[in-house]
């Protein structure tokens, strides 16, 4: 989802037409700066989507915390079990 940018096309070329700028001239103005506008803002988050973004990443992050803490584990019970069988042998 996305943030909704709103831009008053009319009222922004009346302004320009009122500072003295020709009405063809603030129309074209007026619909290239909306261009502009809508590019820019269509890949923003809103607020729900980085809380949303977070949480899924807090979640991976917290599996992988346990991945790692298994194969940890697993790796000392080896190392144990090779030192004991080296320990028995010389």
């Amino acid at each position: 989802m996305t943030a909704a940018l709103t831009f008053d096309t009319l009222q922004y070329s009346k302004r320009l037409q009122q500072a003295g700028m020709a009405a063809p001239l603030a129309e074209a103005q007026a619909e290239a700066l909306a261009h502009v506008l809508g590019a820019s803002t269509g890949d923003l988050l809103t607020h729900a989507d980085g809380e949303r973004i977070e949480a899924s990443l807090k979640g991976e992050l917290r599996l992988l915390e346990q991945r790692m803490t298994i194969k940890l584990g697993s790796l000392l019970v080896v190392a144990v079990g090779v030192m004991a069988v080296l320990d028995k042998l010389l």
